[in-house]
């Protein structure tokens, strides 16, 4: 009996939301069907679900128009979406990490390109000390890998602590990430596509910070995707 058998068999596959046993790796029958995937049709801009059918913006990208070229999202913020993001921001649950990114993946497909430089939204260095992991970074090394795609996790730095996003309106937090971003190596960036990943989608300020010093830089193109969208209800 192999290794991996041998663990299966004293310690079968759990639901990595509520911990009950599974037949295979990933979420029970009904925590998966209680997981809000976003599927079908989708803003272009930024992930959210839409009704009807055909590519289209929904109506706050149509206003706000963010920087970036395409936007997808694996799952809506809210109920075990939540539950999920926060368990790996703040619980230490790296054990969700291989299966959201394959979620992220999956709706990243239609804007991957050959030659792609997948990056994460940096923390700031006592931030990541204080926390001892970036999540986005984890997430984007796993989606970089599965995608066959060059990995950058310290393309982008944060070398301004910005205050908690918590609290703050849209305007407080586009105020809030003003020249929070910068590229370590701006050079690597020109006439490449660049795909950003990070865990949530609220405004968008942060990924729109991140976006534009990479098209100062002479980036071909801007691509996001995160693992939950915050909706407009929650």
């Amino acid at each position: 009996m192999g290794m991996q058998a041998a663990l299966r068999l004293f310690y079968p596959p759990a639901c990595l939301c509520c911990g009950a046993a599974t037949g295979s790796d990933g979420l029970c029958g009904t925590c998966w069907r209680d997981t809000p995937f976003i599927t079908g049709t989708v803003c272009t801009l930024c992930g959210t679900p839409l009704p009807g059918e055909g590519d289209g913006a929904c109506d706050e990208c149509l206003a706000l128009q963010p920087p970036w070229a395409q936007g997808r999202a694996a799952l809506s913020y809210g109920g075990n979406g939540r539950r999920l993001v926060l368990a790996l921001k703040h619980g230490d649950r790296h054990d969700l990490i291989g299966p959201a990114a394959g979620w992220m993946l999956r709706a990243a497909a239609p804007m991957l390109v050959p030659g792609m430089i997948v990056a994460p939204v940096p923390l700031h260095w006592t931030r990541l000390l204080r926390r001892r992991f970036n999540q986005s970074a984890l997430l984007s090394r796993a989606i970089a890998r599965g995608a066959g795609l060059v990995h950058m996790p310290d393309l982008l730095i944060r070398p301004r602590r910005t205050p908690s996003q918590d609290g703050r309106d849209r305007q407080g937090r586009f105020e809030n990430m003003t020249g929070a971003l910068r590229l370590r190596r701006p050079a690597l960036v020109e006439g490449r596509h660049i795909l950003l990943v990070d865990d949530v989608m609220t405004t968008g300020a942060t990924l729109s910070a991140a976006t534009e010093v990479c098209l100062d830089a002479g980036a071909a193109g801007v691509s996001v995707v995160v693992l939950a969208r915050v909706g407009k209800s929650t």
